[in-house]
């Protein structure tokens, strides 16, 4: 089962981001709204993982790691789908994998 991406949004600058934090990275105002994004974007950047980085991550690899531009206006690093190229739109939730919670896109 999916569950949407949250991210975070200044309620006295409106920057927005992603990592979740009790204060704004730009303006230091505290308790940020946190809201649920569309899961839509584009793709920035692609690298496929050869060598996995823990022994549970293996039974994964090869496996694409993306960066998203989300359409709210903040950036992640993800993991997508095969064959994932710069510019493609995508949608994408948090999916399980590998017993935690990893964002995951596929083009949309």
């Amino acid at each position: 089962m999916s569950t949407p991406i949250t991210y975070q949004q200044c309620d006295a600058c409106d920057h927005v981001w992603y990592f979740a934090r009790s204060f704004c990275p730009k303006c230091g105002t505290r308790d940020p709204i946190t809201t649920p994004a569309s899961g839509s974007g584009i793709v920035h950047a692609v690298t496929i993982v050869d060598r996995a980085p823990t022994p549970d991550m293996k039974v994964l690899a090869p496996y694409t790691l993306v960066m998203i531009d989300a359409d709210e206006g903040f950036r992640l690093m993800a993991h997508g789908e095969p064959g994932l190229a710069i510019d493609d739109r995508v949608k994408g939730a948090i999916v399980e994998r590998t017993n935690r919670p990893i964002p995951f896109f596929k083009r949309a």
